[in-house]
């Protein structure tokens, strides 16, 4: 039999099975400035607002991608197929899966009051980044919303995080998230020299609530235009022949 703790998971997932609707608004820093985001859940689908002129929203279910482009009022959407081809190419250069071991948590035993909730501090050294979350195990409905997270299963979803930690390994909702980047960028030219400024990016959630969301958000608005992309996955799409003589 599993034990207590995973047990209490497993109950919190069936409770939400139904999964009420999730809004986390959250502070992002990185170099200097600071923006908002906000993440909503409604079932499989997930709308994504990192900025106003950016919306992602992905169908967990049939993995499709939706971009709402909306400075321009149009709409770029990406199939879950072509999600999957993305995603499968991400993962061919995944160190994480590549038997190296799987990294997890490590608490540092020092705690921190943020936002006014008690925190508990955890490290994480991936192959690219490394990471310090501060875990608050008395947020409000702290367990139900993780339990919603890790309930998302989204082909896109898991690409955008590459060999970060498993969900299912934090003891509580990670309020205040530290990462900077390891990987050193590449040289723009030959002989140049790689960049060897670290990237920091700071997170922190301002709110979580688990309110009722209209369906509309996840649908594209009707005054939206569709776009479509180059589909670099099309077989037909090959390099082109040698120009004819002259």
């Amino acid at each position: 039999m599993k034990t207590a703790a995973y047990s209490l998971v497993l109950i919190v997932s069936f409770l939400l099975s139904a999964r009420a609707d999730l809004t986390i608004v959250q502070k992002v820093e990185r170099a200097g400035s600071a923006t908002n985001m906000t993440i909503k859940l409604k079932g499989d689908k997930v709308r994504i607002e990192a900025s106003p002129q950016v919306t992602t929203i992905i169908d967990g279910k049939t993995g499709e991608v939706t971009n709402l482009m909306n400075d321009q009022k149009t709409v770029v959407r990406i199939s879950g197929e072509k999600t999957k081809a993305v995603t499968n190419m991400i993962n061919k250069f995944d160190v994480k899966k590549e038997g190296a071991g799987k990294v997890k948590l490590t608490p540092t035993g020092q705690k921190e009051t943020v936002n006014g909730y008690e925190t508990e501090q955890y490290t994480y050294d991936g192959p690219d980044f490394k990471a310090t979350y501060w875990i608050a195990s008395n947020y409000p409905d702290g367990a139900a919303i993780l339990a919603q997270l890790k309930s998302i299963k989204s082909e896109f979803w898991d690409a955008a995080n590459p060999g970060g930690p498993d969900l299912r390994d934090f003891p509580g909702l990670p309020i205040r998230t530290r990462m900077t980047t390891t990987k050193q960028s590449q040289p723009t030219k030959p002989g140049g020299t790689a960049l060897g400024g670290a990237t920091e990016i700071t997170t922190t959630i301002i709110s979580a609530n688990q309110n009722p969301i209209s369906d509309a958000e996840f649908t594209a608005p009707s005054d939206f235009k569709e776009t479509k992309l180059p589909d670099i996955f099309d077989k037909k799409h090959t390099a082109p022949s040698t120009s004819p003589k002259s």
